[in-house]
């Protein structure tokens, strides 16, 4: 550790407190430039000078733009954009950043507010094709039997990727120790497999840092670092270091790293549930250097590991988990018969004990209790429940060192030293317990734990503090523990609590409730049905008695009110399929022409939106649309080979529904001398129903009617839930776009972040297109309301499409990541221009500009 600590002795939380993210140094390997969000220059490394052949005073206060060229700026700013979407590192490899400097790799972050460049010089000496060798690598580890196999061989992969003397990987344990359980080393150098570190040696800190930037690399422990300058901001704080690349290294890990002969490392971070699982610890004898390719496609290697341990052990769990869940299930089909809680659970002790494995298990309900196996004796054992009713009520409480929080324990260790307790009631306090005994084993140290870190020389000032020296082999002999708990036995347990606690020992109860509400909802179904059938026999009745007039013979009445029924159950049926909601009204009249009009139903041309009517809506509406369909069938249209019929709907800004009938090519029309039933429901159904309006035109060359159907009846088939934006993710402002979108971007996951923007305030599609001639294609096949433009893609402009859109009157806006100097035709000078990276607010801001 390398700053002060508080006068008196150094211990080592102080390590923990270190700000190692913050220590305003980096390697110096390569440079930093720090910039403000409008491309200030904040911050840059003391040795820039060195590299773009400007010092530093002479650079800060002033434009990114004037001391490196605009196409490595656009670069930048593209990265920029995705490492915005994804909150970490970003790189663009081979990027020459001005005419002075040589070509270099390139890493951008950002810091807070802060946008922070690291570059070195680009060696060219990755892999020819990484991403071959990765799938040979990943491969290999694949293949791998075993989680033993499974890390000797990822430790050996990592080996030949990167060419460090050793490679380990480090698993940490519970306590925050951890424990190399493979290595990869070459010859005569010893192993460190099987040593334990302590967790002093990984400060807190820096597993956090860990979790957040996959890789670490120190290329030379003796290297001099480089500070920032200046080191501090306006404000007094210093620049945050967290995901930088070259961030310098610790003083006291410096000295800890030389101590084990170690001049070069490389950690690569394996998390599991994005928590830190172990590392690959990658140790060189000398300085060595790797460059960005290499360590990009090592930190790659990190990550599919991390995925492929963690489906490993998901797949071990499921095992494990579906086990549990069978002898669940006897365990609760032997209980749900059972009067008796405490012979209940005494009863399946034996399927209990194997769901959880143990030494001994004890039942402790209404004060009567069973004990088996390895326990305690009765009295220690409700000592033991005693010191369990001080523990959180409703948790599974587990331990695999009971002595530690209940004394008394101590003298039992041989029996019982780990413990875990289920409650099954509220009140009393009742527990399953289950119990494990002690396990003695020996640990072996790297070094003596307990001297991780010691003192400096006496009467240092300040006191620090300086790593052990000596990392041999040191063993240690523990007892008073079991063997711990896995997170499968905490879930078991917690699935067995909520089991016990809600089905078993309250069985009665819930059976009661169940019975009470089922006869509740068998009352309320039968009132219901009696209401329905009795609405369905009127409503027969009534379709009789209108029928009467309009037929001549038995046989045409019995065919006339056979259809109408016969539409009024189809419509019933649709409704039904989507458990009585919202039905289509496109289906609805295809259902009509399918049943009356098969060999004419291509004589039938719809044309509308997806459009859905309420229930009650529809049963009328399937009344009308069969009227129509007959009626032009027997007189119209659809009468002769010759005509056919327009249905056209659409929705207007209100939400009503509109729909035009119209008529054409079939036998002259006049209007009836009388008006019978089927006039009746086409004329007068939608008023009086649905308080809609209805308008039928008897033309010579055809039948004419309007339908509006009121908006509360109506329903966007996209608007549905699942099917188009989220609205409750709405702003509190009324801007909405309420339209299709063309999105005219060349990088894939700019695209997707900007569609989610889009679809989130009202965008009913989003067009995406990367080039110019798909975006004129989509223009045609679907104009958008507006479009959102990259003005440079690649090989080619979006000024064509510009200029497309603004033919047809249609607002657009451009994106570009070169900034002010984007390369935007003068006639386009009054066109807003979103500069990368954008986040949700501008987009919308700038949309709304052009929208009104």
């Amino acid at each position: 550790m390398s700053g002060p600590v508080p006068a008196g002795s150094a211990d080592l939380t102080d390590c923990d407190r270190e700000p190692i993210h913050q220590l305003g140094l980096i390697q110096p390997t390569g440079f930093l430039i720090a910039v403000s969000a409008d491309w200030i220059i904040l911050h840059v490394s003391a040795n820039i000078g060195r590299w773009l052949g400007v010092e530093p005073d002479a650079l800060l206060g002033t434009p990114l733009a004037r001391l490196i060229d605009g196409e490595a700026l656009h670069t930048i700013r593209g990265r920029l954009q995705v490492a915005h979407i994804n909150g970490g590192v970003e790189r663009a490899f081979g990027v020459r950043l001005s005419g002075r400097a040589p070509v270099c790799d390139v890493a951008v972050h950002l810091s807070g507010s802060t946008i922070v460049i690291e570059a070195e010089p680009s060696e060219g000496e990755g892999p020819p094709d990484s991403g071959s060798l990765l799938r040979s690598m990943i491969a290999r580890v694949q293949s791998a039997p075993g989680l033993d196999g499974f890390c000797r061989e990822a430790a050996r992969q990592m080996r030949a990727l990167t060419g460090f003397d050793r490679v380990m990987v480090y698993r940490f344990a519970p306590d925050g120790s951890g424990e190399v359980i493979a290595e990869s080393a070459v010859h005569g150098i010893g192993s460190f497999l099987g040593l334990r570190y302590p967790a002093s040696d990984i400060p807190q800190q820096a597993r956090r840092l860990y979790e957040r930037s996959w890789l670490r690399c120190i290329g030379d422990v003796d290297a001099a670092p480089v500070p920032l300058v200046p080191p501090l901001d306006p404000t007094g704080r210093p620049l945050d270091l967290s995901l930088c690349l070259l961030r310098s290294v610790s003083a006291i890990h410096v000295e800890y790293l030389r101590n084990m002969g170690v001049h070069a490392s490389l950690s690569v971070s394996i998390l599991r549930h994005g928590k830190l699982w172990g590392l690959f610890a990658c140790h060189h004898r000398q300085a060595r250097a790797l460059s960005f390719e290499r360590r990009t496609t090592a930190e790659l290697f990190g990550q599919m590991v991390s995925l492929l341990l963690e489906g490993r052990e998901r797949e071990r769990d499921s095992q494990h988990e579906a086990q549990a869940r069978r002898a669940h299930v006897r365990i609760m089909s032997m209980l749900a018969g059972s009067e008796s809680p405490l012979d209940s659970l005494t009863a399946v002790a034996a399927e209990l004990r194997t769901l959880i494995q143990c030494d001994g298990f004890a039942c402790c309900i209404d004060g009567q209790m069973h004990l088996e196996g390895r326990t305690p004796t009765r009295e220690e054992t409700l000592g033991v429940m005693r010191f369990l009713h001080r523990t959180p009520p409703s948790q599974v409480y587990a331990t695999d060192e009971l002595g530690a929080a209940h004394p008394p324990a101590r003298g039992f260790t041989e029996r019982a030293c780990g413990l875990l307790a289920i409650p099954v009631s509220r009140s009393p306090r009742d527990y399953l317990v289950f119990f494990r005994g002690e396990v003695v084993h020996t640990v072996t140290w790297a070094g003596d734990p307990q001297k991780s870190a010691q003192p400096a020389e006496p009467g240092a000032v300040p006191p620090r503090l300086t790593p052990r020296k000596s990392f041999e082999a040191w063993t240690q002999t523990v007892v008073g523990r079991s063997q711990p708990w896995t997170d499968i036995d905490l879930r078991v347990a917690e699935s067995l609590r909520v089991t016990l606690l809600e089905v078993v020992l309250r069985l009665a109860d819930v059976a009661s409730h169940s019975r009470k509400a089922a006869g509740e909802r068998q009352e309320l179904l039968i009132a219901e049905l009696n209401h329905r059938v009795r609405n369905i026999l009127s409503l027969v009745r009534a379709l009789v008695r209108q029928s009467e007039s309009g037929a001549e013979t038995v046989q045409q009445f019995a065919g006339i009110v056979a259809g109408r029924i016969e539409a009024l159950a189809r419509a019933h049926d649709q409704i039904t399929a989507d458990n009585w909601g919202p039905a289509s009204l496109r289906a609805l009249i295809a259902a009509e022409i399918g049943a009356y009009l098969s060999d004419k139903r291509e004589r039938v041309r719809l044309s509308g939106p997806e459009v859905l009517l309420a229930p009650q809506a529809f049963s009328v509406f399937a009344l009308v649309v069969h009227e129509l369909t007959t009626n032009s069938a027997k007189y119209g249209a659809l009468s002769d080979g010759a005509g056919w019929v327009e249905a056209r709907w659409s929705v207007d800004g209100g939400g009503r529904l509109h729909l035009g009938w119209r008529e054409n090519g079939g036998p002259p029309v006049q209007a009836p001398n009388r008006t019978g039933f089927g006039t009746t429901v086409i004329e007068r159904s939608v008023p009086h129903d649905l308080q809609g309006e209805a308008e039928v035109t008897y033309a010579p060359s055809g039948v004419q009617a309007r339908f509006m159907i009121p908006a509360r009846y109506v329903t966007i088939a996209s608007a549905l839930p699942g099917g188009g934006p989220d609205r409750g993710a709405m702003p509190a402002d009324d801007f909405s776009i309420d339209g299709a979108v063309l999105l005219l971007e060349d990088n894939m996951i700019i695209a997707m972040a900007t569609e989610d923007v889009l679809t989130q305030f009202g965008a009913s599609r989003v067009n995406t297109a990367s080039g110019v001639r798909h975006a004129l294609r989509l223009i045609d096949e679907d104009p958008p309301v507006v479009g959102v433009l990259d003005v440079n893609l690649g090989s080619e402009t979006s000024v064509a499409v510009a200029d497309r859109l603004r033919e047809l009157g249609i607002p657009f806006v451009f994106a570009t990541g070169y900034g002010e100097a984007a390369a935007v035709p003068e006639r386009f000078a009054d066109v807003p221009v979103l500069k990368k990276p954008y986040g949700s607010d501008q987009v919308v801001r700038v949309l709304a500009s052009v929208m009104g």
